[in-house]
């Protein structure tokens, strides 16, 4: 993830909902027996631009998931969204998930993946076309998904970098 296009924001002033990517049971075996473990992934958007993830660990499913929700608070994002969908086409890998997403017209609907549907539904994306290869490991689906966000770039934000005006941007 290049650094150039992360617009952090503030949680304040913000209505931020959550929603759970995935939890894991993880189990360490002692000399005493098993001990058992939680890890979750949590996904908190406004629904209006503004989306982070976040990962929670503790002994109790709902502390997981409590945890992964304030962590996810700490890096939020703003992402262009135009009309309900993206302002371009962008493939992005984390690891070994590659994803691709597409804008659509009006009426599409969401056609993504489990992990990746959380995450564009929370950054208020209505009609997008998302494919993921390779590993469907959520972690990195959800990174990967986060790393294409980031690069996206409006028109406006074109032109403001070139120095030039919005019709050559469109125009040449």
């Amino acid at each position: 993830m290049s650094n150039t296009n992360i617009k952090k924001v503030r949680t304040s002033d913000l209505e931020l909902k959550d929603r759970l990517v995935s939890i894991q049971r993880v189990t360490k075996v002692t000399k005493g027996g098993r001990t058992f473990s939680f890890s979750a992934i949590v996904v908190v958007g406004n629904e209006n631009g503004v989306v982070g993830y976040g990962l929670g660990k503790a002994s109790e499913v709902q502390a997981a998931i409590a945890k992964g929700v304030e962590d996810a608070k700490k890096n939020l994002i703003k992402v262009p969204v135009i009309n309900g969908t993206i302002p371009h086409k962008q493939e992005m890998h984390f690891g070994g998930s590659l994803v691709m997403i597409r804008p659509a017209a009006p009426g599409t609907g969401i056609i993504a993946g489990g992990a990746m549907r959380a995450v564009l539904e929370s950054v208020g994306i209505k009609n997008v076309l998302a494919k993921s290869k390779g590993s469907s490991n959520p972690h990195n689906l959800v990174k990967a998904t986060f790393a294409a966000l980031c690069e996206l770039r409006d028109a406006y934000s074109v032109a403001q970098v070139r120095g030039i005006s919005m019709n050559k941007v469109f125009n040449g």
